[in-house]
């Protein structure tokens, strides 16, 4: 206890600066305005949230001080782990809990347990145990970090605590990369905030100076502070980033199980599960597919099912998406040729592609690819519009048919069922007989949803103006061949 008078050594978490704090204050400085109308081509599965983000605090100091509800110690199964972070806890909560600890009989990797804080200023000590880190058992290190998280967050939900101060789980001595661990770290407290978020005011994460650097660089990926801040993070997310709950997927180890067995996938409701469960059941034994060697033959010499065709497909894309997922894409990005804009007059989302950005002979085509599966797979689990903007392209912009062939065949079923209307914005005579040959032999399905449209006008009695951002050449080209259109919502000075 303190000496009478004497400043005390604990810290109040609540005048501690939360995670949006430090950026507005940043924003102010540099006089510039916090985005409210971000051109995104898609929303980030960790999308901005000022709600959450007002719950999390990042401070360099000793988890021991903090006066949260509950501070969380690192340890081994026995408890008895002397590392930095267990020895300044001992110290400051005196010799009572050693002898409590011993009640407790251990603790395995992954579980976490309750004692009082006694002399801290924190009311309880959670206890949990890290996994040690071996690179050909990184799945299962991954999964018990998690479980590390999760059930420390749990613990706290049930004890109806207002906030947690969380130390660094994954210790030196178990050489858990640090980067690594912080990824699983952050997501499994967003989510779990997401979900549950109304149990917890406050969690802290309380680092070191070697670790402060980490978690300042992964923080905006998992919990930005605008929408700008989100948009420039998603090329930095990792391939994995976890189901609902932030727990690492194992492909291999997921079977699926159907509400309804028996009855065809089509007839279930798909629409809200298919972006967070594209994995499950992927692999060839969740199936029970038998040897995917011989069925990859079959298809060779055309005797496979359609059934094990839509499997296949289904492994490829998954393959693509988790490339896209892991692929620095912020080149591609940065051309602004496809962005998510407003709903059309039925209420779905509208997503503009612009031809004259598509450097065609500059980039990197493969890369483009992967960056519109980045973008359209959290878009197409709903129906959506397309509107293609022709306007001005030269030879240096035309999508080759191959191409666009290969993005047909590459996207995901969705993709396609759930794409109602294609408009295509200024076409030219040798665009419109390139668009016929391709929608009439090289894909199907598409043609009946093709649409060509010859002046924004005639666009705009399908998606209204004040739902679609227009680049500026668009509009003045607009002006010049069909006369101006009058409205009271100006062009995007961005794009």
């Amino acid at each position: 206890m303190d000496p009478l008078g004497a400043p005390s050594q604990f810290v109040d978490v609540d005048s501690l600066p939360c995670w949006t704090d430090a950026y507005e204050a940043k924003q102010l400085d540099s006089h510039q305005n916090p985005v409210e109308k971000a051109q995104v081509g898609v929303r980030s599965p960790f999308p901005y949230r000022k709600d959450i983000n007002a719950k999390i605090i990042l401070w360099k100091g000793d988890v021991a001080l903090l006066n949260c509800t509950a501070i969380v110690n690192t340890s081994n199964e026995s408890l008895t782990d002397k590392n930095p972070v267990s020895e300044s806890i001992f110290m400051h909560a005196g010799p009572d809990l050693r002898a409590e600890l011993q009640k407790l009989k251990g603790c395995r990797t992954g579980e976490a347990k309750l004692t009082k804080g006694f002399n801290l200023a924190a009311r309880f000590i959670i206890h949990t145990v890290g996994p040690k880190y071996k690179s050909r058992y990184r799945t299962a290190a991954e999964s018990s970090l998690y479980s590390c998280y999760r059930n420390v967050l749990q613990l706290a939900k049930e004890q109806a605590m207002c906030s947690v101060g969380f130390c660094v789980i994954n210790s030196l001595k178990r050489c858990y990369p640090l980067e690594d661990a912080t990824h699983i770290a952050l997501r499994t407290v967003r989510r779990f905030l997401e979900i549950h978020g109304e149990t917890l005011e406050k969690v802290v994460f309380a680092v070191s100076e070697l670790e402060e650097a980490t978690y300042q660089k992964l923080l905006p990926l998992y919990f930005p502070r605008s929408l700008e801040e989100e948009i420039q993070s998603l090329p930095y997310l990792p391939a994995d980033i976890g189901n609902a709950e932030g727990e690492p997927v194992v492909p291999e180890r997921q079977i699926r199980i159907t509400e309804k067995p028996g009855v065809p996938d089509d007839a279930s409701d798909e629409e809200g599960l298919e972006a967070d469960l594209s994995f499950i059941g992927s692999h060839a034994f969740a199936r029970m597919e038998g040897d995917v060697d011989k069925q990859r033959r079959l298809i060779l010499q055309g005797q496979l099912s359609e059934a094990a065709l839509q499997k296949q497909h289904q492994r490829n894309y998954n393959r693509w998406l988790c490339q896209a997922r892991a692929e620095d894409l912020s080149d591609i990005a940065s051309l602004k040729a496809l962005y998510q804009t407003g709903v059309d007059n039925c209420g779905r989302t509208v997503m503009v592609v612009v031809g004259r950005n598509i450097p065609v002979t500059l980039i990197d085509m493969e890369k483009a690819l992967l960056y519109f599966i980045h973008v359209m797979d959290h878009i197409a689990v709903k129906e959506y519009v397309l509107v293609y903007f022709h306007t001005l392209t030269n030879d240096y912009n035309q999508l080759d048919s191959n191409f666009l062939k290969k993005l047909y065949d590459v996207v995901d079923a969705k993709y396609k069922r759930n794409l109602k209307a294609l408009y295509f914005v200024h076409p030219t005579f040798r665009s419109k007989v390139s668009a016929w040959f391709f929608t009439t032999f090289t894909v199907s399905g598409l043609k009946d949803k093709l649409h060509y449209v010859e002046s924004l006008q005639q666009l705009f009695t399908a998606i209204p103006p004040e739902q679609i951002d227009l680049p500026p050449f668009v509009l003045e080209y607009d002006a010049r061949e069909n006369g101006p259109y009058y409205s009271s919502y100006p062009p995007s000075p961005d794009l």
